[in-house]
């Protein structure tokens, strides 16, 4: 993978004009049939061309070096060749383990964009990083001037030594899935093109089998296969599940397994609903396809939302959890991986999961 962020001379152009001036020995097809096939994006995201750059806009292409040299600018071709001193195409080597800038402490610009925090390392070799992603944080940026889980990553990288700061001219290491900002657990990012293109076939030919842990209103009693088509709602920003296959939908395939059930009082401001119970359920669940929002509008539309939902969720419930747990997220979890070759990663619930757990567990002793 190449990256390239857009500077001040770059910006205030067209994307597809950026890209013939940096692929110059491509054919306008060729520049347009990445696109459509996302193997060039804008800021992590699918684009058309037409878009106008800004000033600190990420533009990745998903190239091999190969590739790359064959259509890049004569800048960057001879750039690219050995003993030139520099590299921009750069992603063929690693950049884990021994570095000759080991130790030495990054530039404050550099500690700016790319700050260091302490990150949970759920797992880690020369090639690729998993963390466990607290809820809250994006995975991605969501605009220029976003810190995301890339940021710290990279920060992380670079206070380790693992990767030198004269690098990121050249690559830089990248997110490989997504989760949403207020959904926690496990992130996979590349450490090097190797480990990106590895990580890019296990999740597109699903070598890598993915399990949530959500709490749910209501009680589900056997395990059951979700299944049917997710259409999405552009004005409203949300997604519509159905039995049947609809123009633009796209079939999601997923297996609920319950764990537990809780029994407790109805929360809410009338006095009847203290002689009321309702149920909740810790529920597993392994998601064959891995949609937009998939989960969470799933379970709502069978009338058991996330709890802290604040998009498909019960807002009754959720000022509940609020109010008395000081909880103000969906309580959704990437708890486990597991891939093809037998490696098993795990990340334990983040402290708002595991505190409505605690409360639902008391409530159940209490009752006994």
């Amino acid at each position: 993978m190449k990256e390239f962020q857009i500077n001040e001379n770059e910006a205030n152009q067209r994307l597809d004009k950026y890209l013939k001036k940096l692929l110059s020995q491509a054919p306008d097809s060729f520049v347009y049939k990445m696109l459509r096939k996302k193997n060039i994006t804008l800021n992590g995201k699918k684009a058309a061309g037409g878009e106008k750059l800004s000033v600190g806009d990420e533009v990745k292409l998903f190239f091999s070096d190969e590739t790359f040299l064959k259509f890049a600018s004569p800048f960057f071709s001879k750039a690219s060749q050995p003993g030139s001193g520099e590299n921009p195409s750069g992603g063929s080597q690693t950049i884990s383990g021994k570095n000759p800038c080991a130790g030495s402490r990054p530039s404050g610009l550099i500690q700016q964009k790319y700050p260091y925090i302490p990150l949970d390392i759920r797992y880690e070799d020369e090639d690729i990083l998993i963390i466990n992603k607290p809820s809250g944080m994006l995975s991605q940026k969501a605009a220029p001037g976003d810190i995301s889980a890339n940021e710290y990553m990279i920060g992380y990288l670079l206070r380790q030594g693992a990767l030198a700061e004269e690098q990121l001219a050249t690559f830089r290491p990248s997110i490989c899935n997504r989760l949403d900002r207020n959904t926690s657990g496990l992130l996979v990012a590349g450490k090097s093109l190797k480990g990106l293109q590895e990580m890019a076939e296990c999740f597109k030919e699903r070598k890598v089998e993915k399990y949530y842990l959500c709490l749910i209103r209501g009680a589900l009693h056997n395990p059951q296969e979700a299944k049917g088509w997710l259409s999405k709602d552009g004005e409203e920003n949300q997604v519509r599940i159905s039995s049947e296959e609809i123009p633009g939908s796209k079939y999601f395939k997923a297996v609920y397994t319950p764990l537990k059930r809780y029994t407790t009082k109805v929360h809410g401001p009338r006095e009847e609903n203290a002689r009321k119970t309702e149920c909740y359920t810790l529920l597993e669940v392994h998601l064959l396809t891995g949609r937009t929002h998939q989960i969470r509008a799933d379970l709502a539309s069978i009338g058991h939302p996330i709890l802290g939902d604040g998009k498909y969720g019960d807002s009754r419930v959720n000022k509940w959890i609020s109010r008395e747990l000081q909880i103000h997220t969906q309580l959704l979890h990437a708890c486990r991986m597991e891939f093809a070759d037998g490696r098993k990663v795990e990340a334990p619930l983040g402290k708002d999961f595991q505190r409505a757990v605690d409360y639902l567990e008391e409530a159940e002793y209490q009752k006994a």
